[in-house]
């Protein structure tokens, strides 16, 4: 079976590099162009002494040389929606890990992957133990009046609150049917300090050097409370989402939003 070829776009970023040395790796893969705004050189070396592949600032001019069946985009918002038409006009499919996309920028990307019949995965958290936190907050929002979420990330991150933890309270709502409580010093009122109200979960944001991402779930009611946690400890954590959502978005056309949606996680 030919391998499904691929190019990175923000290869020379953290997570691009991460990227950079997990896919070759991989059966199946063929890692065959790289993209980054700051490219210098003409080529990127590949791990363990596999060889190099291109690397250009010019994206389209990378998809014309190396005809890949992926673009991998781990960039920045601005970025994304430049590239994204580019990825979707040559007739490839795209796995989009970037934050800061807002729900016009989903609109515009399932509108693209349909007009080109292409694949397009989004989702705000390749990693699949946050993905099963996600699930297990829904569960539990069904039986709880008050609920936080506390996100605690590196003090670069620069946007906030994450992609993750405004997904994980949109989540909760939906599940449980109607907003949470806020007590009773807080209703009516604005969030205040770096954090957001969704519908009476509040999110507060961390920004710490030493950190990398994590996040909290607290729910309370008389007597108890319940907290679901996951921590990041390395982001070779996202590697075995990414890959997943690699092989899947070449077989699915359309939008696909939320790495949910391919683990066939089940309601409780």
């Amino acid at each position: 079976m030919k391998p499904v070829s691929l190019v990175v776009q923000g290869a020379l970023g953290k997570m691009g590099r991460e990227l950079i040395n997990a896919l070759p790796h991989e059966p199946g893969l063929q890692l065959v162009g790289a993209v980054d705004a700051k490219a210098t050189d003409d080529s990127v070396p590949l791990p363990d002494g596999l060889g190099r592949i291109p690397l250009s600032s010019d994206l389209d001019n990378i998809l014309a040389t190396c005809r890949p069946d992926v673009v991998v985009d781990f960039t920045i918002a601005d970025a994304t929606r430049v590239a994204a038409p580019i990825i979707a006009r040559r007739g490839v499919n795209a796995v989009i890990g970037t934050t800061g996309l807002n729900q016009s920028d989903v609109q515009e990307l399932s509108r693209l992957a349909q007009e080109h019949n292409v694949g397009i995965m989004v989702a705000p958290n390749f990693t699949l133990g946050a993905i099963v936190m996600m699930h297990l907050a829904k569960i539990a929002a069904k039986y709880f009046d008050y609920a936080e979420i506390t996100e605690l990330h590196h003090h670069q991150k620069a946007d906030f609150p994450s992609g993750t933890a405004l997904s994980t309270a949109r989540l909760m709502v939906e599940a449980r049917g109607k907003p949470f409580f806020l007590p009773p010093s807080e209703q009516g009122e604005a969030p205040r300090g770096r954090g957001k109200q969704v519908d009476g979960v509040t999110i507060h944001s961390v920004r710490l050097p030493g950190l990398m991402a994590h996040q909290e779930v607290l729910f309370g009611t008389a007597g108890q409370t319940l907290l679901i946690r996951h921590d990041t400890i390395g982001r070779e954590c996202y590697m075995p989402g990414v890959i997943l959502a690699i092989r899947e978005v070449v077989k699915r056309p359309g939008l696909i939003y939320g790495l949910e949606n391919l683990l066939n996680l089940q309601e409780g």
